[in-house]
């Protein structure tokens, strides 16, 4: 499908240096050629395309804001970019992607030691080390200091125990950032340890019956009595603080990602109204309802595209704030699933297919809208910024 001028309504490409739009313009043709062929049969299936894994590599996507290390060493709008062109084709594959990059290269790249670094990032950039983001739980997603998981000094290393869930890429991992708490349990006594595949004690299982991200793998993981050497738990972070950065990090990328999304929906519902006819022969584009259900779609789009890169640059210049983020979020992820739904409804009885795109995405952006801090979350740290009172309780 050829993509729309008027998605650019607002002349955002006269914002982007060269290099920028050649980042996403690489990606958007992989994802043309490579994804979207292929994606609703794997969405259908409940399958992750691993294949797409050494494709993504080669463009530099995973790790793609890092610095060294094989990394790309893009600046923050090039990957807010890539990765709204991934979530173009299923947020499923962006998930694979920012997980790798933002929340398991991010902080061994941040925290790590000078060791670590090089044992595992060089092969997390070429896609020959993939990696999970261990923190959620059954029991604590929101509040991640309330985590039960537990690692205990014993000789020359430490011993893990506890569960983690709702895990993306678990169940493929080489390695799991995993997050609990040591010494005598409090939310500032949090570690991260980099729990190898392989070691005795550790295990993942799929989550089943997903009907969101059904082509992304969702794992829980389970650790008894795993034995975790000193040279695996990272040096440079003690505290929540290191977790709430890694999510602060994947958040802001995500912000600028579910626009691809909408963007998807968008398009491809343009397109099906102006060739799908109704009643009297002509188009249903020509009719008023649809036209403002396709007006509403394109003003949530533009306003979007501008609050990402207004946050994306501000975070390059060092001037982003978690409250930024929260509002880039909150915005763009409930405008993309409410654009997605908006869609469905122009493909009519068609919409509710995977043929076409909008119930994908509306099914895939019900698990945005609640990870990486759930839309009420982001609501409360927007309020406490707005009055100064705290209402998390």
């Amino acid at each position: 499908m050829p993509r729309a001028d008027i998605t650019d309504l607002f002349r955002i490409d006269d914002l982007l240096s060269a290099e920028e739009k050649a980042a996403r313009d690489s990606v958007a043709r992989f994802v043309d050629a490579e994804v979207l062929p292929i994606i609703g049969r794997h969405f259908r299936d409940g399958t992750f395309p691993a294949h797409l894994v050494p494709g993504l590599a080669e463009l530099g996507v995973l790790g793609a804001n890092l610095q060294g290390y094989g990394c790309a060493g893009m600046n923050t709008v090039s990957y807010g970019l890539i990765l709204q062109e991934l979530e173009r084709g299923d947020s499923g594959l962006r998930s694979f992607a920012s997980v790798q990059g933002s929340l398991c290269m991010f902080p061994i790249h941040a925290f790590g030691s000078d060791e670590q670094k090089a044992r595992f990032l060089p092969g997390m950039a070429k896609g020959t080390l993939i990696g999970c983001f261990g923190l959620t739980e059954p029991d604590f997603g929101s509040n991640p200091g309330g985590m039960r998981a537990r690692a205990r000094k014993d000789g020359d290393g430490w011993v893990l125990n506890g569960t983690k869930a709702w895990i993306t890429n678990g169940s493929i991992a080489d390695v799991a950032v995993v997050w609990a708490k040591t010494e005598d349990g409090g939310a500032e006594s949090v570690r991260g340890f980099l729990v190898e595949k392989g070691m005795p004690g550790f295990s993942a299982r799929e989550i089943p019956g997903k009907f969101s991200l059904r082509a992304s793998l969702t794992s829980e993981l389970t650790f008894q009595d795993v034995r975790v050497p000193e040279r695996n738990v990272l040096p440079g972070v003690v505290g929540l603080k290191g977790p709430l950065s890694c999510l602060n990090n994947a958040r802001a990328g995500i912000a600028f990602a579910v626009t691809g999304a909408a963007i998807a929906c968008f398009e491809g519902a343009r397109e099906y109204a102006l060739s799908r006819a109704q009643f009297d022969g002509k188009s249903i584009a020509g009719y008023q309802l649809t036209q403002e259900k396709l007006a509403d779609m394109l003003q949530e789009i533009v306003k979007a595209q501008l609050l990402s890169l207004r946050l994306a640059r501000l975070k390059d210049e060092g001037k982003s704030n978690p409250v930024m983020v929260s509002l880039a979020k909150r915005n763009n992820v409930k405008s993309a699933l409410e654009i997605a739904r908006v869609a469905r409804s122009i493909y009519g009885a068609n919409g509710i297919t995977d043929d076409y795109p909008p119930v994908r995405h509306m099914l895939n952006l019900e698990s945005v809208f609640t990870y990486e801090g759930t839309h009420e979350v982001h609501t409360l740290v927007l309020g406490k910024a707005i009055t100064g009172i705290d209402a998390f309780g």
